[in-house]
């Protein structure tokens, strides 16, 4: 019988607690102070903590109510223990210990980025023994080898400056939209010519296959974005927001799929997994799966309810961990918002 994973989340500004059993899960539960942070434009840290603070309790008695199952029958707790805010995972991490402490129970502190591709075994089923991995979010973009059902991870590429999710909130105060602007440039690119504005492709030129060949640059491209507004408004033009998110997106899913797909065929991998918040697009989901197709490569993109932060992906990975025979975690551990990608689990 596979045990049962409490997993915690609380790396940012999602308070999540999710119930697993092998690759089963059981109930998702997750809380968002997003509406805190969006007067001012971004994630405020201390905000985000109180706000871990304030609904970790009623987040969890929640999972435990809608699963029908009461802590006494939990097997192991599963944390995010980094990358993110300290803040945030200084609150998740000292519930988890709390909880395994007085429930006498093994804890796990796993690595949130990893999550991000392991809850697709939630939905599609356990790894092949080698799987590549693009994590897309407002904070990461790693492309990653995973092999061993997540024994061993090995990052190929980052990105050097912006992620894509940062470059899309930036685009979209540039563009006057809410916070935060990834889903309302994907609506707007939907109505837009994702051909109308030729934006740069960064580090897809042939002299930068030997040193970033998987590396992502989004900071030049929101320049050449914001460039072209000002001259199209300098020039008494309106501007065609719609045609500029479609040209921008598509920028930025090409660049994605380009540099994935290449890294797919190098190292001999079939399985794709796409995972965090930026994999919710809609322009780059349309991409990977039609040139995913034609490259003869099986794409898993999770359903859109696991791409941003939750505390399933937690409890997946830590899942993962316990089935392939990881080491439980010490009492004693603290949080690092910027574990290495290689980590995963301390």
């Amino acid at each position: 019988m596979n045990p049962l994973v409490l997993g915690i989340e609380s790396t940012c500004d999602e308070t999540g607690v999710a119930l697993v059993e092998g690759t089963d899960l059981l109930v998702d539960v997750t809380a968002s102070s997003m509406d805190e942070h969006a007067r001012f434009g971004g994630i405020v840290p201390e905000v985000a903590s109180r706000a871990h603070l304030e609904a970790f309790l009623p987040t969890l008695e929640q999972a435990l109510d809608r699963a029908g199952r009461t802590l006494s029958e939990v097997d192991a707790i599963a944390v995010a223990a980094g990358p993110g805010l300290v803040g945030s995972l200084t609150v998740g991490n000292a519930a988890a210990k709390a909880l395994a402490l007085a429930l006498d129970r093994p804890l796990y502190g796993v690595n949130h980025v990893i999550g991000h591709a392991v809850v697709d075994e939630l939905v599609h089923g356990e790894f092949p023994d080698r799987v590549m991995s693009l994590v897309v979010s407002g904070g990461h973009t790693s492309l990653l080898l995973i092999e061993g059902s997540a024994v061993t991870v090995r990052e190929l590429g980052h990105t050097l400056d912006d992620a894509a999710g940062e470059a899309f909130d930036k685009v979209g105060r540039l563009l006057g939209l809410p916070y935060p602007g990834g889903p309302h440039i994907d609506r707007l690119a939907r109505e837009g010519d994702p051909t109308a504005i030729p934006f740069p492709r960064a580090l897809t030129a042939p002299k930068f296959k030997a040193t970033h060949a998987y590396d992502f640059s989004f900071s030049g491209l929101k320049t050449a974005v914001a460039r072209w507004v000002e001259a199209e408004q300098d020039a008494g033009r309106e501007i065609p927001v719609a045609d500029v998110a479609a040209s921008f997106a598509d920028a930025v899913a090409d660049v994605l799929m380009m540099k994935t797909l290449d890294a797919c065929r190098e190292h001999g991998v079939e399985t794709l997994v796409i995972g965090g918040g930026f994999s919710a697009n809609s322009q780059l989901r349309d991409m990977a799966t039609t040139r995913g197709e034609a490259a003869g490569i099986d794409v898993r993109i999770p359903p859109i309810r696991y791409c941003t932060d939750n505390g399933a992906m937690i409890a997946a990975l830590g899942s993962a961990v316990m089935r392939n025979g990881g080491v439980a975690s010490d009492l004693g551990i603290g949080v690092d918002s910027s574990m290495p990608l290689t980590t995963v689990s301390v």
